[in-house]
């Protein structure tokens, strides 16, 4: 049986990862429904239309739909081209958000640009996972020598200025996301806990502001402060035990009215928690839980090395953060102040989870073109 040798293999005609689309859109109709049950009541105490913040988050998910939608059609490869000038890009704006950035609580992360609010560290985790994937499938002899560290310099430049906006939690995440990637292209994972060993005490011995070091000490003994540093875990926890299995019901939380702060926010999964019970809680683990074994098994499955380190990349920090968050709102671990990917509000953060997806579908529609190839050669 003969095959035309000029056939046209496109992403674009092929089929992406069903799975792994079905579940994102999931949690964006969650994330939807729980950021207006979440902040309804805060937008009537401002004197605000109570679909506000659900407005601005539906924008944030068109754009996000779009570029995700190009990016599943966009062929990873053509990436690496890129890849530079976004790193710059991205450089720049967050530099831009140091000399003329917003400040909210304390934390000067958001930068205006006319009607719209981005805030550029959601745009350094692709960019992390774009360079390093582009550095190491090409040149793994970086993996044994000192020029590991000139790899490095884009990354080390991002989260520094990310750590002085202040913002630890973005830069726990891209070191999280910098060493899985390092380790699943050959990297030493002896140098990844020896960097880790002289990182984290020098970071709790100077880094550390007097508010990060304290989320330490409220997280061990919140009731030590209930009105003050443990008043949020513990306003979070009985949102928790208030849900119990089934939940108290959709737009019926007591806690998201006046006692648990950033309700739409870092801690929307306990809302999910009190008005959705278990059940609630265990349908985002699950998810999310489908994310990170589609996107692993997109990874597996890729014919080369750039498209794996891509695959994985994007999971783990998607994945990593979605899970960080539920372990800080359940006080599994010390408050961070990380949003959770497709459900927090949040515009930036909901745009640019989307757009990684995207690229892992096109990843996923060129290992459904290979398949395909291959069949097409055995029976000739």
């Amino acid at each position: 049986m003969s095959y035309p040798s000029n056939q046209n293999f496109s992403t674009q005609n092929m089929q992406s990862d069903r799975p792994l689309l079905i579940a994102v859109i999931f949690l964006v109709v969650i994330g939807l429904m729980s950021i207006f049950s979440a902040s309804a009541p805060k937008c009537l105490e401002m004197g605000l239309n109570p679909t506000r913040f659900l407005i601005q988050q539906m924008l944030g998910v068109i754009v996000g739909f779009i570029g995700l939608k190009f990016l599943s059609n966009f062929h990873y490869k053509k990436l690496i081209m890129y890849t530079l000038p976004f790193t710059i890009f991205v450089i720049v704006m967050l530099i831009l958000v140091k000399i003329m950035g917003t400040t909210v609580n304390g934390a000067q992360r958001w930068i205006n640009i006319g009607p719209m609010s981005l805030q550029p560290s959601e745009f350094a985790k692709p960019a992390v996972v774009m360079l390093l994937a582009a550095v190491f499938y090409k040149n793994p002899i970086l993996l044994d020598n000192n020029k590991i560290v000139t790899a490095f310099i884009p990354i080390l430049i991002m989260i520094g200025l990310i750590f002085i906006q202040p913002n630890l939690s973005m830069v726990i995440l891209l070191l999280a996301t910098s060493a899985a990637i390092y380790i699943c292209a050959g990297g030493s994972i002896q140098l990844i806990l020896w960097a880790g060993g002289l990182m984290i005490p020098l970071m709790l011995l100077k880094g550390l502001r007097g508010y990060q070091s304290s989320r330490i000490t409220t997280w061990l003994h919140p009731e030590a402060d209930p009105l003050g540093a443990g008043y949020n875990i513990i306003q979070s926890l009985v949102a928790f035990a208030s849900g119990g299995l089934y939940g108290v019901g959709y737009g019926s939380s007591k806690q998201k009215l006046a006692w648990l702060p950033e309700a739409h926010t870092d801690f929307i999964y306990a809302v999910i928690g009190e008005e959705h019970g278990f059940i609630g809680c265990l349908l985002i683990i699950c998810l999310f839980w489908t994310i990170l074994q589609r996107g692993f098994t997109i990874a597996v499955k890729c014919q080369d090395m750039y498209g794996k380190l891509l695959a994985l990349g994007l999971t783990f920090s998607i994945c990593f953060q979605g899970f960080l968050n539920m372990w800080v709102a359940s006080s599994f671990v010390p408050a961070t102040g990380v949003p959770m990917p497709f459900i927090s509000y949040g515009g930036s953060s909901v745009m640019v989870s989307l757009w990684m997806i995207g690229i892992l579908l096109n990843i996923s529609k060129d290992n459904v073109k290979k398949v395909r190839f291959g069949n097409v050669r055995n029976i000739q």
